[in-house]
Protein backbone atom coordinates (compact mmCIF):
# COMPACT_ATOMS: atom_id res chain seq x y z
CA UNK A 1 0.00 0.00 0.00
CA UNK A 2 1.37 3.64 -0.24
CA UNK A 3 1.29 6.18 2.47
CA UNK A 4 2.56 9.49 3.57
CA UNK A 5 6.21 8.86 5.29
CA UNK A 6 7.65 11.57 8.18
CA UNK A 7 11.36 11.34 6.99
CA UNK A 8 12.88 14.17 9.98
CA UNK A 9 11.54 17.57 10.34
CA UNK A 10 10.37 19.16 6.82
CA UNK A 11 10.67 16.11 5.17
CA UNK A 12 7.68 13.71 3.98
CA UNK A 13 6.66 11.07 1.36
CA UNK A 14 4.03 9.55 -0.24
CA UNK A 15 5.75 6.28 -0.76
CA UNK A 16 5.28 2.21 -0.65
CA UNK A 17 4.75 0.93 2.55
CA UNK A 18 3.94 -2.97 3.94
CA UNK A 19 0.63 -3.42 3.98
CA UNK A 20 -1.53 -2.38 7.53
CA UNK A 21 -2.69 -6.02 9.06
CA UNK A 22 -3.99 -6.95 12.17
CA UNK A 23 -1.26 -7.73 14.78
CA UNK A 24 -3.26 -8.11 17.86
CA UNK A 25 -6.80 -10.06 18.43
CA UNK A 26 -8.75 -6.92 19.03
CA UNK A 27 -7.68 -5.09 15.94
CA UNK A 28 -9.06 -4.38 13.13
CA UNK A 29 -7.81 -3.23 8.97
CA UNK A 30 -9.64 -0.23 7.74
CA UNK A 31 -9.08 1.01 4.31
CA UNK A 32 -9.44 4.76 4.53
CA UNK A 33 -11.75 6.42 2.25
CA UNK A 34 -11.47 9.97 3.54
CA UNK A 35 -8.86 11.33 5.83
CA UNK A 36 -7.77 14.81 6.67
CA UNK A 37 -5.11 17.13 7.80
CA UNK A 38 -4.32 18.47 10.92
CA UNK A 39 -2.35 21.75 12.41
CA UNK A 40 -0.36 19.24 14.44
CA UNK A 41 0.59 17.12 11.16
CA UNK A 42 2.35 20.55 10.51
CA UNK A 43 3.74 21.37 13.92
CA UNK A 44 5.06 17.56 13.31
CA UNK A 45 6.69 18.25 10.07
CA UNK A 46 8.10 21.01 11.80
CA UNK A 47 10.04 18.97 14.04
CA UNK A 48 8.17 20.42 17.52
CA UNK A 49 7.02 16.58 18.12
CA UNK A 50 9.91 14.67 19.04
CA UNK A 51 8.00 11.45 19.74
CA UNK A 52 7.18 11.17 16.18
CA UNK A 53 10.03 9.38 14.52
CA UNK A 54 11.36 8.92 11.33
CA UNK A 55 10.00 6.48 9.29
CA UNK A 56 6.43 7.14 11.06
CA UNK A 57 3.31 7.08 8.58
CA UNK A 58 1.59 10.18 9.29
CA UNK A 59 -2.40 10.86 10.16
CA UNK A 60 -4.97 10.46 12.48
CA UNK A 61 -8.38 11.03 11.50
CA UNK A 62 -10.43 8.88 8.96
CA UNK A 63 -13.23 7.04 7.85
CA UNK A 64 -13.07 3.75 6.40
CA UNK A 65 -14.09 0.39 5.47
CA UNK A 66 -13.06 -2.54 7.68
CA UNK A 67 -11.54 -4.97 5.53
CA UNK A 68 -10.00 -7.46 8.53
CA UNK A 69 -11.17 -8.24 11.89
CA UNK A 70 -9.27 -9.55 14.97
CA UNK A 71 -11.07 -12.67 16.53
CA UNK A 72 -11.68 -11.08 19.87
CA UNK A 73 -13.62 -8.27 17.99
CA UNK A 74 -17.27 -8.60 18.40
CA UNK A 75 -18.62 -4.52 17.33
CA UNK A 76 -17.54 -4.30 14.17
CA UNK A 77 -16.81 -6.40 10.68
CA UNK A 78 -15.77 -6.55 7.37
CA UNK A 79 -17.68 -4.07 5.06
CA UNK A 80 -18.58 -1.60 8.34
CA UNK A 81 -18.22 2.19 7.22
CA UNK A 82 -16.19 3.75 10.32
CA UNK A 83 -14.91 6.79 11.91
CA UNK A 84 -11.41 6.65 13.32
CA UNK A 85 -11.43 9.07 15.24
CA UNK A 86 -7.40 11.02 17.28
CA UNK A 87 -8.54 9.20 20.31
CA UNK A 88 -7.72 5.40 20.96
CA UNK A 89 -8.86 3.68 23.61
CA UNK A 90 -8.97 0.37 25.28
CA UNK A 91 -12.22 1.22 27.75
CA UNK A 92 -10.75 -0.26 30.68
CA UNK A 93 -7.31 1.51 32.26
CA UNK A 94 -8.54 3.85 35.29
CA UNK A 95 -8.82 6.88 32.44
CA UNK A 96 -11.38 5.59 30.33
CA UNK A 97 -12.87 4.44 32.80
CA UNK A 98 -12.71 8.25 34.45
CA UNK A 99 -14.28 9.21 31.01
CA UNK A 100 -11.00 10.46 29.54
CA UNK A 101 -9.30 8.47 27.12
CA UNK A 102 -7.03 11.20 26.10
CA UNK A 103 -5.02 9.14 28.87
CA UNK A 104 -5.07 5.72 28.31
CA UNK A 105 -2.59 3.81 29.75
CA UNK A 106 -3.07 0.76 28.10
CA UNK A 107 -2.00 2.24 24.55
CA UNK A 108 0.75 4.41 26.20
CA UNK A 109 -0.27 7.21 28.67
CA UNK A 110 -1.94 9.25 25.68
CA UNK A 111 -4.64 8.31 23.62
CA UNK A 112 -3.55 10.11 20.70
CA UNK A 113 -1.16 7.24 19.10
CA UNK A 114 -2.09 7.68 15.19
CA UNK A 115 0.41 9.29 13.29
CA UNK A 116 2.56 9.84 17.00
CA UNK A 117 3.31 6.61 18.46
CA UNK A 118 1.90 4.36 15.84
CA UNK A 119 1.34 4.72 12.14
CA UNK A 120 -1.64 6.93 11.49
CA UNK A 121 -4.52 7.27 9.05
CA UNK A 122 -2.57 9.27 5.55
CA UNK A 123 -2.53 6.24 3.95
CA UNK A 124 -4.62 3.63 1.84
CA UNK A 125 -5.43 1.36 4.98
CA UNK A 126 -4.85 1.47 8.44
CA UNK A 127 -4.43 -0.64 11.38
CA UNK A 128 -6.86 0.36 14.46
CA UNK A 129 -5.98 -1.26 17.66
CA UNK A 130 -8.87 -1.29 20.40
CA UNK A 131 -11.52 -1.43 17.68
CA UNK A 132 -14.47 -2.13 20.26
CA UNK A 133 -13.91 0.58 22.38
CA UNK A 134 -12.23 2.94 19.84
CA UNK A 135 -14.00 3.07 16.35
CA UNK A 136 -18.21 4.14 15.57
CA UNK A 137 -20.40 3.05 12.87
CA UNK A 138 -21.09 5.70 10.37
CA UNK A 139 -24.48 5.58 9.98
CA UNK A 140 -26.31 6.29 6.64
CA UNK A 141 -27.48 9.63 7.22
CA UNK A 142 -23.85 10.97 7.48
CA UNK A 143 -21.21 11.42 4.69
CA UNK A 144 -17.80 10.64 4.63
CA UNK A 145 -17.32 14.42 4.00
CA UNK A 146 -19.27 15.30 7.19
CA UNK A 147 -18.13 12.10 9.48
CA UNK A 148 -14.20 12.96 9.01
CA UNK A 149 -14.61 16.19 11.10
CA UNK A 150 -16.25 14.13 14.21
CA UNK A 151 -12.70 12.27 14.75
CA UNK A 152 -10.82 15.43 15.53
CA UNK A 153 -11.96 19.26 14.83
CA UNK A 154 -15.84 18.86 15.80
CA UNK A 155 -15.18 17.05 19.39
CA UNK A 156 -12.23 19.33 20.30
CA UNK A 157 -14.15 22.72 19.71
CA UNK A 158 -16.67 20.57 21.48
CA UNK A 159 -14.99 19.16 24.78
CA UNK A 160 -12.26 21.40 25.62
CA UNK A 161 -14.26 24.80 24.23
CA UNK A 162 -18.12 24.68 24.81
CA UNK A 163 -18.60 21.98 27.28
CA UNK A 164 -15.40 22.64 29.43
CA UNK A 165 -16.28 26.21 29.23
CA UNK A 166 -19.47 25.43 30.86
CA UNK A 167 -21.57 27.27 28.06
CA UNK A 168 -25.18 27.86 29.39
CA UNK A 169 -28.33 29.36 27.69
CA UNK A 170 -28.57 32.64 27.45
CA UNK A 171 -24.69 33.23 27.85
CA UNK A 172 -22.20 35.51 25.84
CA UNK A 173 -19.66 34.01 24.11
CA UNK A 174 -16.38 34.93 22.58
CA UNK A 175 -14.09 32.29 20.64
CA UNK A 176 -10.86 33.77 19.89
CA UNK A 177 -9.29 32.11 16.39
CA UNK A 178 -12.06 31.03 13.97
CA UNK A 179 -9.80 28.28 12.40
CA UNK A 180 -11.33 24.97 12.27
CA UNK A 181 -11.48 24.47 16.06
CA UNK A 182 -12.80 28.08 16.36
CA UNK A 183 -15.59 27.12 14.06
CA UNK A 184 -16.34 24.01 15.46
CA UNK A 185 -17.12 25.48 19.19
CA UNK A 186 -19.02 28.48 17.07
CA UNK A 187 -21.22 25.54 15.15
CA UNK A 188 -21.65 24.17 18.80
CA UNK A 189 -22.03 26.83 21.11
CA UNK A 190 -25.81 26.77 19.92
CA UNK A 191 -26.49 23.29 21.08
CA UNK A 192 -26.24 25.16 24.81
CA UNK A 193 -28.54 28.44 23.80
CA UNK A 194 -25.93 30.64 23.99
CA UNK A 195 -27.30 34.41 23.38
CA UNK A 196 -24.14 35.94 21.53
CA UNK A 197 -21.61 34.13 19.88
CA UNK A 198 -18.40 36.66 18.99
CA UNK A 199 -15.86 35.36 16.43
CA UNK A 200 -12.30 36.82 16.47
CA UNK A 201 -10.24 36.41 14.29
CA UNK A 202 -7.25 38.80 11.84
CA UNK A 203 -8.38 36.87 8.47
CA UNK A 204 -11.28 38.35 6.64
CA UNK A 205 -12.55 35.45 4.88
CA UNK A 206 -12.50 33.31 8.83
CA UNK A 207 -14.68 36.03 9.76
CA UNK A 208 -17.24 35.78 7.44
CA UNK A 209 -16.98 31.88 7.49
CA UNK A 210 -17.89 32.04 11.28
CA UNK A 211 -21.28 34.42 10.40
CA UNK A 212 -21.87 31.40 8.11
CA UNK A 213 -21.72 28.77 11.13
CA UNK A 214 -23.93 30.89 13.50
CA UNK A 215 -21.53 33.42 15.13
CA UNK A 216 -24.04 36.86 16.03
CA UNK A 217 -20.99 39.09 15.74
CA UNK A 218 -17.16 39.25 14.65
CA UNK A 219 -14.36 41.55 15.81
CA UNK A 220 -11.09 41.88 13.69
CA UNK A 221 -8.30 41.36 15.92
CA UNK A 222 -6.26 44.75 16.69
CA UNK A 223 -5.52 47.10 19.08
CA UNK A 224 -8.71 47.88 20.44
CA UNK A 225 -10.04 43.87 19.95
CA UNK A 226 -10.68 43.95 23.73
CA UNK A 227 -12.68 47.10 24.34
CA UNK A 228 -14.48 45.89 20.71
CA UNK A 229 -15.63 42.63 22.26
CA UNK A 230 -16.65 44.02 25.50
CA UNK A 231 -18.57 46.55 23.86
CA UNK A 232 -21.17 43.76 22.41
CA UNK A 233 -21.52 42.99 25.45
CA UNK A 234 -23.01 46.11 27.58
CA UNK A 235 -19.64 46.78 29.27
CA UNK A 236 -19.26 43.74 30.90
CA UNK A 237 -17.81 41.06 29.17
CA UNK A 238 -18.64 37.52 28.62
CA UNK A 239 -19.53 34.26 30.24
CA UNK A 240 -17.22 32.11 28.08
CA UNK A 241 -14.22 33.36 26.32
CA UNK A 242 -12.71 30.17 23.79
CA UNK A 243 -9.46 30.46 23.11
CA UNK A 244 -8.43 28.62 20.02
CA UNK A 245 -4.89 29.88 18.69
CA UNK A 246 -2.49 28.80 20.74
CA UNK A 247 -0.45 31.46 21.15
CA UNK A 248 0.64 33.69 24.43
CA UNK A 249 -1.30 36.80 23.08
CA UNK A 250 -4.51 35.12 22.25
CA UNK A 251 -4.66 33.44 25.56
CA UNK A 252 -4.40 37.24 27.38
CA UNK A 253 -7.16 38.65 25.14
CA UNK A 254 -9.26 35.77 26.12
CA UNK A 255 -8.85 36.52 29.24
CA UNK A 256 -9.10 40.11 29.01
CA UNK A 257 -12.71 39.80 27.85
CA UNK A 258 -14.20 37.59 30.39
CA UNK A 259 -16.31 38.99 33.03
CA UNK A 260 -16.11 38.17 36.87
CA UNK A 261 -17.85 34.90 37.69
CA UNK A 262 -16.70 33.57 34.05
CA UNK A 263 -14.66 31.11 32.51
CA UNK A 264 -11.70 31.23 30.15
CA UNK A 265 -11.46 27.63 28.00
CA UNK A 266 -8.54 27.05 26.44
CA UNK A 267 -8.07 24.65 23.28
CA UNK A 268 -4.93 26.13 21.73
CA UNK A 269 -2.18 24.11 21.72
CA UNK A 270 0.68 26.35 23.33
CA UNK A 271 4.37 25.84 22.84
CA UNK A 272 5.83 28.36 24.69
CA UNK A 273 4.98 29.54 28.54
CA UNK A 274 2.43 32.51 28.72
CA UNK A 275 2.23 34.82 31.44
CA UNK A 276 -1.41 35.97 32.69
CA UNK A 277 -2.74 38.46 35.29
CA UNK A 278 -3.00 36.24 37.87
CA UNK A 279 -3.52 39.23 40.56
CA UNK A 280 -6.29 40.47 38.69
CA UNK A 281 -7.61 37.17 37.53
CA UNK A 282 -8.26 36.11 41.21
CA UNK A 283 -10.51 38.50 42.54
CA UNK A 284 -12.91 38.13 39.54
CA UNK A 285 -13.02 33.97 40.55
CA UNK A 286 -12.11 33.35 37.20
CA UNK A 287 -12.16 29.84 36.12
CA UNK A 288 -9.26 28.41 33.32
CA UNK A 289 -10.00 25.16 31.67
CA UNK A 290 -7.85 23.33 29.25
CA UNK A 291 -7.24 20.16 27.79
CA UNK A 292 -6.62 16.97 25.22
CA UNK A 293 -9.54 16.33 23.66
CA UNK A 294 -11.24 12.96 24.44
CA UNK A 295 -13.75 12.27 21.42
CA UNK A 296 -16.09 11.13 23.61
CA UNK A 297 -19.22 13.43 22.29
CA UNK A 298 -18.84 11.60 19.37
CA UNK A 299 -21.78 9.86 19.55
CA UNK A 300 -23.76 13.13 20.11
CA UNK A 301 -21.73 14.83 17.49
CA UNK A 302 -23.15 12.03 14.88
CA UNK A 303 -26.84 12.16 15.63
CA UNK A 304 -26.91 15.95 14.91
CA UNK A 305 -25.21 16.17 12.58
CA UNK A 306 -27.24 13.00 10.87
CA UNK A 307 -30.46 15.15 11.85
CA UNK A 308 -28.98 18.08 10.13
CA UNK A 309 -28.46 20.29 13.32
CA UNK A 310 -24.62 20.58 12.85
CA UNK A 311 -23.57 21.15 9.33
CA UNK A 312 -20.12 19.34 9.30
CA UNK A 313 -19.52 19.39 6.09
CA UNK A 314 -19.23 23.04 5.93
CA UNK A 315 -15.96 22.57 7.42
CA UNK A 316 -14.22 21.12 4.04
CA UNK A 317 -13.42 24.46 1.49
CA UNK A 318 -10.82 21.71 -0.59
CA UNK A 319 -10.83 18.60 -1.79
CA UNK A 320 -7.85 15.90 -3.24
CA UNK A 321 -6.95 12.66 -3.81
CA UNK A 322 -4.57 10.53 -2.10
CA UNK A 323 -2.16 11.26 -5.56
CA UNK A 324 -2.76 14.86 -4.52
CA UNK A 325 -1.32 14.74 -0.58
CA UNK A 326 1.34 17.49 -1.21
CA UNK A 327 -1.00 19.86 -3.00
CA UNK A 328 -3.53 19.15 -0.30
CA UNK A 329 -0.53 20.39 2.34
CA UNK A 330 0.61 23.24 0.77
CA UNK A 331 -3.24 24.80 0.74
CA UNK A 332 -3.73 23.83 4.43
CA UNK A 333 -0.43 25.46 5.33
CA UNK A 334 -0.90 28.29 3.39
CA UNK A 335 -4.61 28.35 4.49
CA UNK A 336 -4.98 32.17 4.84
CA UNK A 337 -3.92 32.79 1.18
CA UNK A 338 -6.23 29.64 -0.02
CA UNK A 339 -9.13 30.66 2.17
CA UNK A 340 -8.75 27.22 3.24
CA UNK A 341 -10.59 25.68 6.26
CA UNK A 342 -10.12 21.98 6.30
CA UNK A 343 -8.91 19.99 3.16
CA UNK A 344 -10.61 16.79 2.20
CA UNK A 345 -8.58 13.83 1.00
CA UNK A 346 -10.46 11.44 -0.28
CA UNK A 347 -9.01 7.58 -1.54
CA UNK A 348 -9.99 7.60 -5.33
Amino acid sequence: MKALVYHGPGEKSWQDVPDARVRESTDVVARVDTTTICGTDLHILAGDVPAVTEGRILGHEAVGTVTEVGDAVRGFAVGDRVLVPAITQCGRCEYCQRGMPSHCQTVGGIGWIFGHLIDGTQAESVRVPYADTSLHAVPDSVSNEQAIFLADALPTGYEVGVLAGRVRPGDTVAVIGAGAVGLSAVLTTGLWGASKVIAVDSDKFRLQTALDFGATDVVEAGADVVSDVVGLTDGLGVDVSIEAVGHPETLRTAAAVVRPGGTIANIGVHGVPVELPMQDMWIQNITLTMGLVDTVSIPTLLKMVGSGRIPAEKMGTHTFTFDQIDQAYDVFANAAANSALKVIITGS
